[in-house]
């Protein structure tokens, strides 16, 4: 601005006055004046990087003087570290605003920072060098790692296998190789697993030219698998497989090791023609089978862990690496067991007895029933045949039922003993499940546990003396028809007791069907013609019976003697002709004819 009160003190003109001037400065005067004003108009256009000293802070605003007018405004955020925040430290920062509306300019120190550090890697590195930096964040498709600027490890890169979660390597620092430098974009792809490969071909030649089997060497676990685990061991991968772990029994390598950790292993195998290498952990120590048995005699007392649960039995675990089946059968003298879990279940501390001891094959036999007294060594002698008892029903078969007289001892009672008169179809016409029924023991055989078991030895057999006794051929006496057959009908006597009446029993004139003279439901009276106490049978008469009637009513003379009576011949004639026709006498037996 020209002050024009000075130039009246003056006395001069405006003509006079740029003449003056123009003669103090040369033309090079001129133009040295013009390059430093244009240079100081360049450094204060945005997007310049200036150098600037820290003055305050005030919250998360650093104040930033750069020799301007006006002093700067940087985030506390884009200093990688708190401390580097210190009054009168200088620092580079990128002029974004020179109007910010506030009285002071815009700077950014990290896009400051990512220039010259762009530069610098530009300057100094190319592609295929080594570089160190630190994983920032992850992002689509791998990793940002800070190299001096934001470089890009792709997720394949990260490791020479599979990695799993690469967010694990965030905060760590990774040494990595340049893969591709794109200028133009400002884009740098690194590879951590080249480098690791490169390494790797080095430390396997060696490896393999010094192995040997017996030898003990250290790795570290680099992956588990259900088979197994991959050990590296400085140049190449052996595997430890899940059975060479431990002598004991585990279900997956995890139980025993982890990622990253090192381990100390004796190399059992090794294939240098296909670079492979097989390891040991359980080796290292000599095998608990060796010694087994002496420490695990036959017939000695154990006790074990359950450690697994099969439908055929279960093992438990004597000590580690050595193992014994508890077969299913081998579990109770008394139950019947479907499955082993309706005794033992997982985890469970028992007492066994040694059964069995086979080293070569690594198999020791158990037993939980052993432990007990065997209740059937004693049955005979407690229930010996003759012995009544009381027992529960608990379930059926066609041919019989079976009873439990005690806890684990069970009797049965077969169909043919349930009743001396009685034919049953099946044993639940006789009794019902869960009902206590009183039983007579017939036999005991302790070999296979089995027990006899009979209701109708309960009483004395009626075909001895009551039914002979009671029943005498000749007799007359009343029945209800129960059962037609094609020969004949069955007549009830007595519950449980029945006679057959023969069809040529049933009148004087031949008939086709038994329903022609008979129905069931009909009482009628029949005439005894045989008893056969050997066979458990009763002939029957119907017309005998009718005869019988006609001839006291001819006695009391109320009526003339049929013509079929008059030709009829006697009692003891007509039981010899009809005991053959007399052969089936139960409904059962009918059927066993037909």
């Amino acid at each position: 601005m020209v002050d024009r009160n000075l130039v009246n003190k003056l006395g001069l003109s405006e003509e006079e006055l740029d003449k003056q001037v123009a003669e103090m400065f040369g033309q090079a005067e001129t133009q040295y004046l013009e390059d430093v004003l244009q240079h100081k108009v360049d450094s204060r256009l945005p997007g310049t990087i200036l150098k600037g000293r820290v003055v305050s802070q005030i919250g998360n605003d650093v104040i930033v003087e750069v020799g301007l007018k006006s002093e700067g405004i940087i985030d506390a955020g884009e200093f990688d570290y708190p401390e580097e925040i210190v009054r009168g430290k200088e620092i580079e920062v990128l002029l974004e605003d020179t109007d910010s509306g506030e009285g002071l300019i815009l700077l950014n120190k990290r896009k400051a920072d990512r220039i010259r550090g762009w530069e610098r890697i530009i300057e100094t590195k190319k592609e295929g060098d080594v570089v160190t930096g630190r994983v920032i964040r992850r992002i689509k498709g791998g990793l940002l790692v800070d190299i001096g600027v934001p470089v890009f490890l792709p997720a394949s890169q990260v490791d020479i296998r599979k990695p799993g979660d690469i967010s694990r390597f965030i905060g760590k620092e990774v040494k990595c190789k340049i893969l591709k430098i794109d200028i133009e974009g400002h884009n740098i792809v690194i590879s951590r697993r080249k480098l690791i490969e490169e390494q790797r071909q080095n430390s396997k030649e060696k490896l393999l030219a010094e192995i040997e089997v017996g030898q003990l060497r250290k790795g570290v676990v680099k992956n588990i698998a259900d088979f197994g685990v991959f050990v590296d061991l400085g140049g190449l991968d052996g595997l430890l497989h899940i059975s060479d772990l431990s002598w004991g029994r585990i279900s997956h390598p995890s139980e025993v090791v982890k990622l990253d950790q090192e381990l100390e292993c004796m190399v059992i195998g090794v294939d240098k023609e296909n670079e492979k290498i097989s390891l040991g952990l359980k080796q290292k120590t000599p095998s608990p089978w060796e010694s087994v048995e002496e420490k695990y005699p036959i017939e000695a007392r154990v006790s074990g862990k359950v450690v697994n649960v099969m439908n055929y039995g279960v093992f438990v675990r004597l000590e580690d690496g050595i193992e014994g089946l508890v077969h299913i059968s081998e579990m109770s003298w008394t139950k019947r067991l479907n499955h082993p879990n309706e005794m033992l279940n997982l985890g469970d501390e028992i007492q066994v007895v040694v059964l069995n001891v086979n080293k070569e094959k690594q198999e020791i036999s158990l037993g939980l029933k052993q432990t007990e007294t065997n209740p059937w060594a004693v049955a005979s002698q407690k229930y010996p045949p003759g012995t009544i008892v009381s027992a529960k029903v608990h379930s059926f078969t066609n041919f019989g039922a079976f009873l439990e007289i005690e806890e684990g001892i069970d009797g049965m009672v077969h169909i043919s003993d349930l009743s001396w008169t009685r034919k049953y179809n099946h044993p639940s016409e006789a009794m019902e499940k869960d009902q206590q029924v009183k039983c007579v023991v017939l036999d005991v055989d302790e070999n296979k546990q089995r027990i006899s078991l009979g209701i109708k030895q309960l009483t004395e057999d009626p075909w001895l003396h009551a039914i002979p006794e009671r029943y005498i051929p000749g007799q007359i006496i009343k029945g209800k028809v129960t059962k037609l057959t094609n020969f004949g009908a069955f007549v009830e006597l007595e519950p449980e007791l029945e006679g057959l009446l023969h069809i040529s029993e049933l009148a004087d004139h031949k008939i086709d069907s038994p329903q022609d003279v008979v129905k069931p439901g009909d009482q009628v009276e029949v005439k005894i013609l045989k008893v056969d106490t050997d066979s458990r049978k009763i002939g029957l008469s119907l017309r005998r019976a009718q005869w019988a009637a006609e001839e006291q009513t001819a006695e009391k003379g109320e009526s003339e003697k049929p013509v079929a009576v008059q030709t009829v011949l006697s009692d003891e004639h007509v039981t010899d002709m009809a005991a053959p026709q007399s052969d089936q006498t139960t409904s059962e037996e009918v059927k066993e004819e037909d």
